[in-house]
């Protein structure tokens, strides 16, 4: 493994040495943790990340390599990883490059050989923090600047959202889904695919008046980066379509739907990512072991005069994890039924969704793929 030393700086100063692997590179960004033990090229490939550094708090990294089927997206909008030790030969039958190797593709630097569990309590005790990941000859006045000289970014999601819409079909098709893309991952698709709905994914500015057109029996809105006030045309997109169609949201999209019904959002000190978090849906008392990862949370008290009501709560810190509006037919989660931590907790929802768009369909009906 490549033995040259490489910087962490802190926006306050503080300096982690270590050394580099994947790119050779220079990046300022937003330093978060993630809790889980295994999914690191989900991480790495999940649009959510962008323009943030993930510190891994599990110590070994990269051991069973980089598999062609495993992408949540072709894309990495991360601007950084750090972990205490990195596998840079794997044994796994499956892979196909290492972490390294797809890190160095896509300009992305890592850090190895610091302590992650030092960084990781810093973050629990400070909150999400800006860093600087550099080379060893950068002094910590010089970083410091380098960090308040760039600005942060507020275009994530126009940035990860496609440019064009897309299909994804099925065998079988029982029902037509249009998916708003803000940093969609691929296994969302898929398991909407496997409810048997073909699914068309439009970029994150498609209007209300082209989703109308489409004619589709559900919307849903995808996870994705950044602060969701960033993204008031989506916003204004179901704050005119609420009612009219069933509409799912996850994690950003939860969000996004809170604010198009007039709620308020509000930022974490250190954010919920990793496959450990225990939500219990009210009505039956139900615990979920989910996977997460998301920055913002609904407030609650903001909801009051609003239609949305929880159905869901983190019982780590009692924070929203689901609401609904039976009326109009919405509902949404904060995390991530996809992602499997259960690994079949949540499967459900994707199920109470294509029931909602069976009953908004009109009876004898053609599926057609419109567009």
């Amino acid at each position: 493994m490549n033995n040259k030393k490489r910087k962490i700086i802190t926006e306050d100063g503080i300096i982690y040495e270590g050394y580099a692997f994947g790119a050779d590179a220079v990046t300022v960004s937003e330093m978060v943790f993630n809790t889980s033990m295994a999914g690191y090229q989900e991480i790495v490939s999940d649009p959510s990340y962008t323009d943030q550094t993930v510190v891994m708090s599990y110590p070994l990294i990269g051991n069973y390599g980089i598999t062609d089927e495993d992408y949540e997206s072709r894309i990495l909008g991360l601007r950084g990883m750090i972990v205490r030790d990195i596998n840079d030969s794997p044994s796994n039958f499956r892979y196909t490059r290492t972490l390294s190797e797809l890190l160095e593709d896509f300009g992305v630097p890592g850090v190895y050989g610091v302590d992650t569990r030092r960084i990781v309590r810093s973050i629990r005790d400070r909150g999400s923090h800006r860093i600087l990941i550099t080379d060893e000859d950068i002094s910590a006045a010089e970083g410091v600047d380098m960090i308040r000289n760039t600005p942060v970014p507020h275009d994530q999601v126009s940035r990860v959202s496609c440019k064009k819409r897309w299909y994804s079909r099925t065998a079988n098709p029982r029902l037509n889904i249009v998916a708003i893309d803000c940093g969609i991952k691929s296994n969302i698709v898929r398991m909407l695919n496997k409810s048997g709905c073909n699914v068309t994914v439009v970029p994150y500015d498609t209007s209300p008046e082209e989703i109308r057109l489409m004619n589709p029996d559900g919307l849903f809105v995808s996870n994705g980066p950044g602060d969701p006030e960033d993204v008031p045309v989506v916003i204004d997109t179901l704050r005119q379509l609420k009612g009219v169609m069933p509409i799912f949201g996850i994690c950003l999209g939860h969000q996004l739907i809170a604010l198009a019904y007039g709620a308020r959002t509000y930022k974490l000190g250190f954010g919920h990512r990793g496959g450990n978090h225990p939500v219990k849906e009210l009505s039956t008392g139900r615990i979920e072991m989910t996977s997460q990862n998301h920055s913002y949370a609904v407030d609650e008290g903001s909801l009051q005069d609003t239609p949305l009501k929880v159905t869901h709560i983190n019982l780590l810190d009692n924070t929203i994890e689901g609401m609904e509006c039976r009326e109009d037919r919405v509902f949404s989660v904060q995390y991530h039924p996809e992602s499997c931590p259960g690994p079949q907790d949540s499967a459900y929802l994707f199920e109470r969704f294509t029931e909602m768009c069976r009953q908004n369909r009109p009876a004898d009906t053609p599926l057609t793929q419109k567009g």
